[in-house]
């Protein structure tokens, strides 16, 4: 088995300023897996620093490199790579741990899939035409917003502290529902009351999403029955124990699941349909992915996904290169040789499968 891991570093066309950080650049981590003359690439694009219970990019990579040895060991042991449903279960349900198994599962089910010329909709069978979900952000009143045609609900990222009319006027001009984003920073119940209040004026509200600590149960629960719109949970969704607790304590109706949160793919899939059976409306997010990861992700999305989902490509500054190239099988496309070429290597060992 051979495995090259990449880093691609990019600057967003776009900047998002969230309350806690600014969306401007990101570091995408992407794996190509060789077994046997046939090849897999997987990727997830970590935040550089650890926030909000995500783990940093240096802290994935650790992580990638332990759950390579692991399999490594798998391979050793039985003369053959395990099945991608498998990845998952080759680490610690920790942060840095699933984004690793989210990577490598990736890699792993592109492999299999071209090795039996298959594609993911044989595997996956379409059963929706998922929407997409733009972001944009209240807290920079010079970025700019681009909202498409094809964009049915806005997430908009916002902190405590009052409205400027420059932020009610760009709410006002927009066509589609918005979904209120905290990213964890909402101090008291009347911070999001009032925000909502002024916000019901001039647009139509879907959700208001993760304004409290990631675990904060409680003070998600109580804030949802003062509320007269959904409340969803982003952060705070990362596992099957997570869902039944957030019905449990009445705390949300709507959840966000993003695949390298939760350990890949298959997990994903799993709390999909987990959140169906709960009552609770689900839909796909992302970290400012390439377009070979959104391309994946909207497949998924397309085979258990309603709910508008953040599906479409991440605007980059100048310069940019061709990020994918069309392939006939498996995902349907896979990272440009020409954006890995351009991309920095990182050193793997897979010494010690233990």
């Amino acid at each position: 088995m051979n495995v090259t891991l990449y880093r691609q570093d990019v600057v967003l066309e776009r900047p998002v300023r969230a309350s806690a950080q600014n969306h401007d650049r990101r570091s995408r981590l992407f794996l190509r897996l060789e077994h046997e003359d046939s090849i897999g690439y997987g990727e997830v694009a970590p935040q550089l620093e650890e926030l909000n219970g995500d783990p940093s990019f240096d802290d994935v990579v650790a992580a990638t490199r332990g759950t390579l040895a692991r399999l490594s060991g798998v391979v050793a042991r039985e003369g053959s790579l395990p099945s991608w449903s498998r990845v998952g279960r080759l680490g610690a349900a920790t942060p840095d741990a699933n984004a690793a198994a989210a990577l490598v599962e990736m890699a792993v089910l592109d492999r299999e899939l071209r090795l039996a010329s298959r594609t993911v909709e044989e595997l996956w069978t379409p059963r929706f035409d998922t929407p997409r979900q733009a972001t944009v952000s209240l807290l920079d009143d010079d970025a700019e917003w681009r909202v498409d045609d094809a964009v049915v609900r806005v997430r908009v990222k916002i902190a405590p502290g009052p409205l400027s009319e420059r932020a009610l006027d760009r709410l006002a001009q927009l066509s589609v529902p918005v979904l209120i984003d905290y990213n964890c920073s909402a101090v008291t119940d009347d911070d999001v009351l009032r925000h909502v209040e002024q916000i019901h004026d001039v647009a139509t509200i879907s959700a208001v999403e993760q304004p409290y600590a990631v675990g904060n149960l409680a003070d998600h629960a109580r804030l949802a029955q003062r509320l007269d719109v959904p409340l969803s949970l982003d952060e705070g969704v990362r596992s099957l124990r997570d869902l039944k607790q957030i019905v449990s304590y009445h705390a949300a109706t709507m959840i966000c699941v993003k695949p390298a949160r939760v350990g890949g793919l298959a997990n994903a899939r799993t709390m999909f349909a987990r959140a169906n059976e709960l009552g609770l409306d689900a839909y796909l997010g992302g970290f400012f992915e390439s377009p070979f990861a959104r391309h994946v992700h909207q497949l998924l999305a397309n085979s258990c996904v309603r709910e508008p989902s953040d599906l479409g490509d991440v605007a980059l500054d100048k310069g940019a290169v061709a990020e994918v190239a069309n392939v006939s099988v498996s995902f349907g496309v896979e990272p440009s040789t020409a954006m890995l070429e351009r991309a920095q290597r990182l050193a793997v060992s897979l010494e010690s499968g233990s």
